[in-house]
Formats: C-alpha cells, structure tokens, sequence
C-alpha cells in the first residue's frame, strides 16, 4: 500500500523563536504556526477558525528562522507529519507536528531598531548558497559572512544571498 507524507503550511508564527542545540551541536527550534481559515457556517455567516499546527526546524533552517523571524511573522513551510508517543501516569499520549524540510519567509524584515520593514525579493545570480535541511550539518552551508543574508525559496528548494542590499 502507497503512502505520502507531504504538510504544506501558509500562516504566522505564534511564539518568539527560542534556539537550541543538541549535544552534537544541530540547532533546532519548536514553534507553531496559526492557520486561518474562513468558511460560511449554516446561516450563511462568514466564521474564521484557526487551527494552530507545531512545527520543528532543524540545522541551518532553525538558525534561518531564528535570525530573521519572531511571533507573528508570516511562513511559508513544507514538511512531513511526525507522531510521538509516550506513557504518562499510566496513560498513553501522543502529539502529531510538522518537521520542516523547506520554509519560505514572507513579508518584510525589520532592521532590529524598530525601523521600516525592509521588502524580500527571490534569490538570482550573484553568491548564492543552498540550504536544505535534509542536507543539514556543519558542513552544509559554505564559508562567508552570515551577518546580512537573504533567504528565499526558488523552486523547491531554500537559497540564502548574502548580496542582496536590503
């Protein structure tokens, strides 16, 4: 029997991101992302649910995420679902989230002194660098100054221009 394990995700972040690192030295950071959806209920009334989804970065994208995202930045993110499972007091628990294979930053950045947000434009020619994070490790991204890049998604994969000029 097939089976495809694909989340595609589009919303806000809910919390500040909060980096860590596991003793082998890979960041990682939770989150979650609200999703909001709008339908018309039995009356004909527009209602808006939002369902709020965990989510999990690793490597280079926990650090991606971290540099440049807070709470209520907008994300766009691809994945796979991950069920845990444990036993607490005698009960069974599990939590069902999204591990992030690639993301896509919307909107604009701030400078970090409370300044205009700066717009974003697609990755193109110039230094360009691949982050992947199914590729993650100390290795995966390539020496340079990491101080003022630009990251964005072109085709399926997440590129990080350290010329871009804003």
């Amino acid at each position: 029997m097939a089976s495809y394990n694909r989340v595609i995700l589009l919303g806000n972040l809910v919390r500040d991101i909060e980096l860590r690192y596991t003793n082998s030295r890979m960041a990682v950071c939770q989150n979650a992302i609200a999703v909001n959806d709008r339908r018309k209920n039995a009356s004909g009334e527009w209602i808006d649910e939002t369902s709020f989804v965990d989510v999990t970065f690793f490597g280079r994208t926990a650090e991606i995420v971290s540099e440049f995202l807070s709470k209520g930045s907008p994300i766009f993110v691809e994945g796979r679902l991950k069920q845990d499972t444990w036993e607490k007091d005698g009960q069974k628990r599990s939590k069902l989230y999204v591990i992030v294979d690639r993301m896509q930053l919307l909107g604009g950045r701030t400078d970090g002194k409370g300044g205009e947000a700066r717009p974003r434009a697609t990755a193109s020619a110039g230094n360009t660098r691949f982050v992947d994070s199914a590729n993650e490790g100390p290795g995966a991204m390539h020496a340079g100054n990491n101080s003022d890049m630009h990251v964005s998604e072109v085709g399926d994969d997440v590129y990080v221009n350290e010329d871009m000029p804003f």
